[in-house]
């Protein structure tokens, strides 16, 4: 069986101007992947999100890698869900970026405040409830996610594949093959670290689960390299 190796993005820099580009630190955690990988396994195929973050940990991995390693092929499908409007609809007023900033940090805890607000938005976002509020709903975004699988799946030809990516996609490509509740998925994406990597086997039609969540790259580099946000 070949593999699908889905690699979630370098840390990304929450709170400033252009959240979509890798901070210092999710350079070198994907640099440091890039290492790890090298001489354990050769891609035939990466593939990535059209993100920002996405196409820059495909760079920083290939710069670790040490080895020739194939371009980056553009597959859509596997973009991360639209945080803001999911949290702008929560919240309406954090759509004024300075708003939300003053508040986080008048909070005391900003990054905990912020993941309880997110978790809650999100939980709000995918209670199917308010549907007609986003431009993606979260059954679109699970199918969007799921047929960029099966479209990989038949264009990769049977090799391995890197598949640059966020944590939901990750998320709901897991939760399909595990066939586990909506409410077990979006725990699973709360622990999802920058850099994991997690490993699907297929043959054809046939897909299964055997690595989830690994970052024991990081771990062996620097435990302070481990993030989730």
């Amino acid at each position: 069986m070949a593999n699908i190796y889905l690699i979630r993005h370098g840390q990304a820099s929450f709170g400033d101007d252009n959240y979509d580009q890798l901070s210092d630190t999710g350079w070198q955690q994907a640099r440091v992947l890039g290492r790890w990988l090298s001489g354990r396994v050769a891609p035939d195929v990466v593939i990535g999100g059209d993100m920002q973050r996405h196409r820059e940990t495909v760079e920083a991995i290939a710069s670790g890698y040490r080895a020739p390693f194939p371009d980056m092929q553009v597959a859509t499908g596997f973009n991360e869900f639209d945080h803001a409007s999911v949290v702008h609809r929560f919240r309406p007023e954090w759509a004024d970026r300075a708003q939300m900033q003053a508040e986080l940090e008048a909070s005391g805890h900003p990054a905990k405040t912020f993941q309880k607000a997110f978790t809650q938005a999100v939980q709000r976002w995918v209670s199917g409830e308010y549907d007609s509020e986003y431009p993606e709903t979260w059954l679109q975004f699970k199918a969007r996610v799921v047929q960029a699988l099966d479209d990989l799946v038949d264009w990769a030809g049977g090799g391995d594949v890197f598949v640059s990516t966020s944590g939901g996609p990750i998320a709901v490509i897991v939760q399909q093959l595990l066939e586990i509740s909506d409410r077990k998925a979006l725990g699973l994406n709360e622990v999802i670290a920058n850099t994991s990597v997690t490993r699907v086997l297929y043959s054809g039609p046939r897909r299964s689960l055997a690595v989830f969540n690994n970052y024991s790259h990081l771990e062996a580099e620097d435990p302070e390299l481990v993030t989730f946000r």
